[in-house]
This record gives C-alpha cells, structure tokens and sequence, in this order.
C-alpha cells in the first residue's frame, strides 16, 4: 500500500513539473523570437517598476484588457490571485479607429469588433510588430454576423495603422505583449478582451452614441447589454458571466 501512495506521489508530482516546464517553455519559445526577446530587454525593468510604484506584484499572473473605440483608450487591469479584484495597471492610447461606432458584422466592413473576446493568438512574426489575437468572431457574432463572410484575424498590434483591429505604436505593443506572455506562462489560458464603442462613464462619450443612435439606432439594444458588463465591473473590478442565447444576445 505504501509503495502504491509512494507511486502516485510521484506521479503527481512529476505532473507538476512538467507543467512548470510547458509554462515556462512558452516564455523561453517566445523569447526566441527577435523582437519579443528585444521586448523584454527594452520593457522588463521599466514594467516591474512601474508595477513597483502602483503597489502591485510583477509579473501579473492574470491581465483583462478593455479596449473603447470613441475614447480611443486601451486598458490593462491585473491580478495575481483568482479571487483577487482587478486593479487598473494602466492606459494606452489607441492609434486610430476604422469604421464607425457598432459591432463588426461581416467580412470588409471596416468596423472593429465590439463585445466580449479573449486572446487566441500571439503572433511574433507580425507584419505589426507583435500582434495578439482576439476570437473575433465569437458565439454571438457567428449567429448575428454574415453566416459566409463574417470576417476575421482581429488583433490587437503595433504599426499605428489599422483595417477593423486595435491599432497600437510599437512601443505600447512591445508593453502589452509583455505582460500578456507573462499571463500566459503563468497559467492564464483565458485573456479576456472586452470591447466597447465608448467608455460608459465618459459623459462626452455618451452624449455621442445618443446623438449616433438618432441617426442609427440599429445597435441600441446591443449596447445596452454591453453597458451592463461595464457596469457590473466597474462597480465590483471582476469580470461578469457573459452567455450567449440563441439568437446571439449576450446575458449576464
């Protein structure tokens, strides 16, 4: 009996380090790449200092990105524990926008996508410097969305230049890629994007999508689901239960 618990001890053991060493095989894999690893050298420090001041630990082991399109802002909250509450870490400036104000809805449309996504994709080699993918299109967009042309490859990147993505000057991008590998090694598979039009606290902001809306009222209702997301984290700084119903509403 006692050698059977010995032989599970290590086994599970042995699982253990073995996920240690794919979680830190995805920062040294990544590190390969010449500009993530120019990245690190040129980011590292400034990061955990800047971490240092806020009070907060580096690296993060858990980030949430919030992006707003009119507000042209990009945000990075972060944690180290799962029950943890998100603190602001901080906010980029977006280059541009493509489109107008309203869900992306097909396949050259311009627009960027708004709703709740996560990072699907880092990309290394990217034409824009470094790129992070969002799983454009989600649940809901793959039933509200053109069925044969819905669009595709949204990310968030460098160059400051931009067709329906996130649009960020290198410099940024080296910052947020940064801290999204490190998420990512540290165990955090799910990096949750959330996308709205405009920043529902900005007064400004929403005084813009009311005067939209009389012109085009056709996302109205849909911005209202994503202004309770907004909502609920603005108010608790964890992230809401976001499900889709049968015909592509967001419930929370």
């Amino acid at each position: 009996m006692k050698q059977v618990v010995l032989a599970v001890l290590m086994l599970l053991g042995m699982g253990k380090v073995q996920a240690q060493q794919m979680q830190q095989s995805f920062l040294d894999n990544q590190k390969m790449f010449p500009k993530v690893g120019a990245a690190y050298r040129d980011k590292e420090e400034q990061l955990k200092e800047e971490f240092q001041k806020k009070g907060l630990t580096y690296p993060a082991k858990y980030i949430f990105i919030r992006s707003f399109k009119l507000d042209s802002e990009l945000e990075i909250w972060v944690k180290n524990k799962a029950s943890d509450t998100f603190r602001l870490f901080k906010s980029y400036r977006v280059c541009t926008l493509s489109g107008k104000m309203g869900p992306k809805r097909k396949e050259g449309d311009r627009q960027v996508p708004e709703g709740f996504y996560y990072i699907n994709d880092f990309n290394p080699n990217s034409s824009y410097h470094l790129s992070l993918g969002i799983n454009y299109p989600n649940f809901a967009d793959k039933i509200l969305s053109d069925p044969k042309k819905p669009g595709g490859e949204i990310y968030i990147h460098g160059s400051c230049l931009t067709i329906g993505c996130i649009p960020l000057t290198d410099d940024i991008i080296e910052e947020v890629y940064v801290m999204a590998v490190n998420a990512k090694n540290s165990g955090q598979d799910f990096i949750p994007v959330h996308v709205f039009p405009v920043k529902f606290g900005n007064i400004r902001s929403m005084d813009y999508l009311g005067n939209f809306t009389l012109k085009d009222n056709s996302s109205e209702k849909f911005w209202v689901d994503l202004k309770y997301a907004y909502d609920y984290f603005e108010a608790h700084h964890k992230l809401p239960v976001v499900l889709v119903d049968e015909k592509g509403k967001y419930i929370m």
